[in-house]
């Protein structure tokens, strides 16, 4: 290998129903033609075939060997590694841990790569030099969740308030998705009169606020029935009763400092409450400033709604899949690996590139909170 290049290991994902990936074939092949090394497993979940990556020249490895890989490979995955594993870690790891953040367990997370003498390069914290993040899979989160949104509300306008939502699957393109949503809709439209649903999407001049209300356009409802608020409207702190004044609700803000919930149990048990969906995409559920404290559990595909237990007001349920982009594995994956590409390049002047030192310092300050 030159001095220019680097060997990577891309992990099968473990956790149920994880379709993407971090390296598409691609990318693979953009970083296996500036002279990298690409071992890539075998994934019964990936959107991906191993006949794609190998097509482009990866070489093809089992499903779970980046444990016994040899050390100088760097490992990149997208999701945190199974809690029930604990051994250490001896690699330089690239992936969402979940650990930086005071998240329930992180000292068990993060122990295992000082203890291993390993390093992990975690993928929410790779900023540029403007401190924005490098590659990131918001805009398909929002979008995916205002999906099911809809198809949430939509089903409510067809269904009795006895029956929840189904599990829903993985879909192969924006496209099929789009079309599908389309459907639904015009289902709920020939029941409730042709009136469409308003949605008030929080976080709306961020990235996954954009995919949200793209999809709403992508679906046929009209501008004016989305509200698109961000900082300068929640600025003077909720609970805000024009949450409840619309349809759906789609929660998509980075929390990064404590504030007043959006909404609460008071202002949700009210006769006249419109809002029949939330979608948060934001999913702070463990965190004691959560602006959307009216549930417990994270949904997932095949179960993706939780009924608010309320007094007053029609059926309401929250949607808070913490992998929605994994809904449109494919382009998802695509336009985040696109995006982390640069900064991959970069990796082989890792001690330099400004990318992954301050990666690492972040990784060694939060390492000495062990201690």
């Amino acid at each position: 290998m030159s001095s220019n290049s680097a060997i990577l290991h891309l992990r099968a994902e473990t956790k149920p129903l994880e379709k993407r990936a971090a390296l598409t074939p691609t990318t693979t092949k953009q970083l296996i033609d500036a002279g990298f090394k690409i071992y890539v497993e075998e994934s019964s979940q990936s959107t991906f075939k191993s006949e794609e990556y190998e097509k482009v020249g990866a070489t093809i490895v089992p499903e779970g060997s980046w444990k016994s890989a040899p050390k100088e490979r760097i490992i990149i995955g997208l999701k945190e590694l199974p809690e029930n594993e604990t051994f250490p870690l001896i690699h330089e790891h690239i992936q969402f841990a979940h650990c930086y953040k005071n998240q329930g367990g992180w000292q068990d997370v993060l122990r295992r790569f000082p203890e291993g003498h390993g390093t992990l390069y975690d993928i929410e914290f790779l900023e540029n030099d403007q401190g924005r993040r490098v590659a990131a899979f918001g805009y398909y989160a929002g979008f995916a969740g205002a999906a099911i949104g809809v198809i949430d509300w939509a089903f409510k306008q067809t269904h009795p308030d006895s029956e929840d939502l189904p599990g829903v699957t993985a879909y192969p393109s924006e496209a099929k998705l789009v079309a599908d949503v389309k459907k639904d809709l015009a289902l709920a439209l020939a029941q409730n009169g042709g009136k469409y649903p308003t949605a008030l999407v929080i976080g709306a001049l961020g990235r996954c606020g954009s995919g949200a209300v793209d999809l709403f356009e992508k679906v046929g409802i009209p501008e004016e029935n989305v509200l698109k608020w961000d900082l300068k409207e929640t600025a003077p702190g909720g609970p805000f009763k024009e949450i409840i004044e619309n349809d759906i609700f789609v929660n998509c803000i980075y929390l990064s400092q404590p504030i007043p919930p959006f909404v609460n149990y008071e202002t949700l048990n009210v006769p006249d409450r419109k809002l029949r969906t939330i979608v948060d995409v934001s999913a702070d559920i463990t965190n004691v400033h959560n602006p959307v404290p009216v549930y417990t559990i994270a949904t997932v595909f095949n179960d993706p709604t939780v009924p608010v237990e309320t007094s007053a007001g029609p059926k309401l349920s929250v949607c808070s899949i913490d992998q929605f982009p994994s809904f449109l594995p494919r382009e998802a994956s695509e336009f985040f690996s696109r995006n982390l590409v640069p900064s991959l390049l970069e990796l082989p002047q890792r001690d330099s590139a400004p990318v992954w030192v301050r990666a690492k310092q972040l990784f060694e300050k939060q390492v000495a909170r062990l201690n």
